[in-house]
């Protein structure tokens, strides 16, 4: 039904006339307006619509002839049928009048009620129906409006999108190419539209047999399919591409395929790099693991003790472990040459103050890298112990060249006792062999009396950097003081580790220090710093995943000195806290008792009582 009612209009200057018509046309769904004046009655059709007019031939004024021939002068009221009511006789010359004037009909008085309602049953009808058809017409309006607002949505999302969006009909031919298939393909939509999509070069022959297997398919409703296919693209040729497939049918044995297409190639580089990596990885972890193990049995079976063995074992691993830590500051590519020299430096293997260096700015690859860091420390390790930096006055010349493609190293010791060749090559003479690479003429010793000169050749993993390309170096510090006495100091271990906490609770305790307590969460390391009584914290850089900040921040409020043992470098631990000390992991004994030592030398206040 219609939303709004059928309105007629009565127009009669007699009241009682118009109260007549009134109640002969009352019904439901109907509203009747009346005016008794021409004036009025076109003031009401601009207010309203109305189904049909009736107008008193005979007014005073402006007769119903003249008000019908102003009604069609006017576009709103010209399509409103209106019907004459007079009780003159009728004449044809007056009839005909009417009709030109727009009458439908003529109504006689008196007036028959059969007539009067069977004539306004029909204008009623054709109004009702004139009205369902408004309302169908805005119902499609609404329709077509929706319609465009979300085709014009699909296409922005289409068009947006990083997805390729193509039509194509059962033929493979291109029906469709969004703005996102240009892009994807950098092919335009007019160079492929009604082309089959192989004669395009688009497709090749297997992608489309797999695409007609999917239109060929018998499922029922709007089957989907999904496969990675190659692609062409115009400038680079085919790319790697993830398809969704809907076959869409179009009635009468037709379909067609509505495709969605990403481009994976990225992904599939991703892939392949993470496979390459995760074999480098296992490759690198087996190749440390041996490089440990030989290590641990040589250095074990060179050792007269095993405090010895400890000394040589851990500087060794140290050395390794320190190395491994430069190269994943650089992301596993190459790092400088000066960047490992100055990381032996700080580790106290050799002494800043006492060694001159100079060459040009090198960077080594990582096999390079971990050789000559061990190399470097087996040679300051035995200065330290026999040559130039076992006196006062020993100094250290360290010098390289660039050769083509191969780094010619020299190491040369000046103001040391008087050195005499080694009865016998040992391990340590092996490892500084293991720099070039194994070749037994890569490194060579001069014993000369003032002083060992050491020439080691690099044939490989080797790269000349631009000078401007060279990375700041490190101000030369000293080494970590030697290690003083922990005795009757009292320390808490914050470690998760178990074999690490045990490891170092026995070191602690071997230098005379007690250990309070091992707190293996954030909760117990606060608890425990909160209940006093200790007066330095070894605090690990991270607990069963969780950081350890709070912790830190707890210690600093305490006035409690602590420093960070962790496998992490400095950027990976809690910020702000550059005045706590890194020892990093695996440690030497020896730098761990220096660093405390220094540490609790500070002249921090103690933790409460």
């Amino acid at each position: 039904m219609p939303d709004r009612p059928i309105r007629f209009l009565i127009v009669d200057d007699t009241a009682q006339n118009i109260m007549a018509l009134e109640a002969l046309l009352r019904r439901d769904g109907l509203i009747v307006d009346s005016a008794q004046s021409a004036a009025e009655a076109l003031e009401l059709m601009l207010r309203h619509d109305y189904a049909l007019a009736f107008l008193d031939v005979q007014m005073p004024e402006t007769d119903g002839y003249e008000l019908a021939e102003l009604m069609r002068s006017t576009e709103r009221t010209r399509g409103v049928p209106i019907i004459f009511v007079t009780a003159a006789e009728m004449d044809e010359a007056r009839r005909f009048r009417g009709y030109e004037a727009g009458a439908v009909d003529y109504i006689f008085k008196p007036i028959d009620p059969v007539v009067l309602k069977s004539k306004a049953e029909v204008f009623f009808r054709i109004g009702r129906q004139a009205k369902e058809l408004e309302r169908q017409r805005d119902e499609m309006q609404d329709i077509a409006r929706h319609r465009d607002r979300v085709m014009a949505q699909l296409k922005a999302h289409a068009d947006n999108s990083p997805l390729a969006f193509v039509t194509l009909d059962s033929n493979l031919c291109v029906r469709s190419w969004s703005k996102g298939a240009e892009r994807m393909f950098g092919r335009p939509a007019g160079d492929l539209l009604g082309m089959t999509a192989v004669a395009a070069g688009w497709l090749d022959e297997q992608g489309a047999a797999l695409l007609t297997g999917w239109l060929d398919s018998q499922q029922e409703g709007a089957p989907r399919f999904s496969a990675e296919i190659s692609l062409d693209h115009a400038d680079i040729g085919p790319i790697c591409c993830e398809v969704y497939g809907s076959v869409l049918s179009e009635g009468a044995g037709r379909q067609s395929l509505s495709l969605q297409v990403q481009d994976i190639t990225e992904r599939k580089q991703s892939e392949e790099v993470r496979a390459l990596l995760i074999g480098e990885l296992n490759h690198r972890i087996k190749n440390t693991l041996a490089n440990v193990q030989a290590i641990a049995r040589q250095s074990l079976r060179q050792s007269g003790s095993l405090a010895d063995f400890e000394v040589s074992f851990g500087g060794r691993l140290q050395a390794l472990a320190r190395a491994h830590s430069i190269l994943s500051d650089a992301t596993w590519a190459c790092a400088p040459l000066d960047q490992l020299i100055d990381d032996q430096i700080s580790s106290g293997t050799l002494d800043g103050d006492r060694l001159r260096r100079d060459g040009p700015p090198v960077e080594l690859s990582p096999d390079t890298m971990l050789r000559l860091a061990l190399t470097l420390h087996e040679l300051g390790t035995n200065a330290a112990k026999y040559g130039a930096l076992s006196v006062p006055q020993g100094r250290i010349e360290l010098s390289w060249r660039l050769d083509g493609p191969c780094l010619e190293l020299t190491w040369r010791e000046t103001g040391g006792p008087p050195v005499t060749p080694p009865e016998r090559s040992g391990f340590g003479t092996t490892l500084i062999g293991a720099a070039g690479g194994g070749d037994a003429s890569a490194a060579l010793a001069d014993w000369r009396p003032e002083g060992v000169v050491w020439t080691i050749r690099l044939t490989e993993g080797v790269t000349r950097l631009a000078a401007s390309a060279c990375p700041d170096v490190a101000p030369v510090t000293d080494g970590p003081r030697r290690p003083a006495t922990l005795q009757g100091s009292r320390i808490l271990l914050v470690e998760d580790e178990p074999l690490v906490a045990l490891d170092l609770r026995y070191e602690l305790e071997d230098a005379g220090a007690t250990i309070t307590g091992i707190a293996r969460t954030v909760t117990e390391a606060i608890a425990a710093a909160q209940a006093g009584g200790i007066d330095l914290v070894l605090l690990d850089g991270n607990l069963k995943g969780e950081p350890v900040d709070e912790v830190a921040q707890v210690l600093d409020g305490l006035s409690v000195p602590f420093c960070f043992v962790s496998g992490y470098g400095r950027e990976h631990l809690p910020q702000g806290f550059d005045h706590a000390p890194l020892i990093e992991k695996p440690f030497r004994p020896d730098m761990l008792r220096g660093i405390l030592t220094a540490l609790l030398a500070r002249g921090l206040p103690d933790a409460a009582e």
